[in-house]
């Protein structure tokens, strides 16, 4: 019976998670018809005194190199989605775990699933800064039950065997998996 009530509280969390991607493409699609990014504002008039409101240099004006719009794209998009997944999903337990009629065993179960899925965040954020750290662009790390995956920003070399080994050691530090259930992906850009 625990057996059952639990995979329904992850096929619940696990549908959640999927709507809420689904919801976040959709809006993404909605978003780009309109032609207006979401927080842009028109200047009325075209002018303006405040220095403010100047228009601030771009990269090549400035002389700093741009950055790679695929990969910073890429993982920003990423991370976004993830933490819309995750507050989708903790908003579902926290109900669970407020709801006065909910039984005492899904009252466990929804707090349970919370301090995995907060422990689950820190290890993630732990080895996407430990990779970043060691001299890589930007990388996105994401923990399941049946591994980890880590995606990171293309090299001009690519990913070398050492780089590999580098972050599988970072990996399994971390989480404790074995490098047979680490999947490594680099981000072309």
């Amino acid at each position: 019976m625990k057996l059952w009530k639990r995979n329904a509280v992850v096929a619940a969390i696990v549908l959640f998670v999927c709507v809420a991607v689904y919801l976040n493409w959709s809006y993404q699609q909605e978003s780009t018809d309109t032609g207006k990014v979401l927080g842009q504002a028109t200047l009325v008039g075209g002018k303006a005194s405040d220095p403010i409101l100047a228009p601030t240099p771009t990269p090549a004006e400035s002389g700093v190199p741009a950055p790679s719009a695929t990969s910073t794209g890429y993982f920003a998009s990423a991370r976004l989605n993830r933490q819309q997944a995750r507050d989708s999903a903790l908003t579902i337990l926290q109900d669970t775990l407020s709801n006065e009629n909910a039984e005492t065993a899904a009252k466990e179960e929804a707090g349970t699933a919370i301090e995995t899925l907060a422990s689950t965040t820190i290890s993630e954020a732990q080895i996407e800064n430990l990779v970043i750290a060691k001299g890589y662009t930007d990388c996105v790390a994401f923990i399941s039950d049946g591994g980890v995956s880590v995606v990171v920003s293309a090299t001009e070399e690519g990913l070398q065997d050492a780089d590999v080994a580098r972050i599988t050691e970072i990996v399994t530090g971390e989480t404790g998996v074995t490098a047979s259930q680490i999947m490594i992906i680099e981000a072309q850009g």
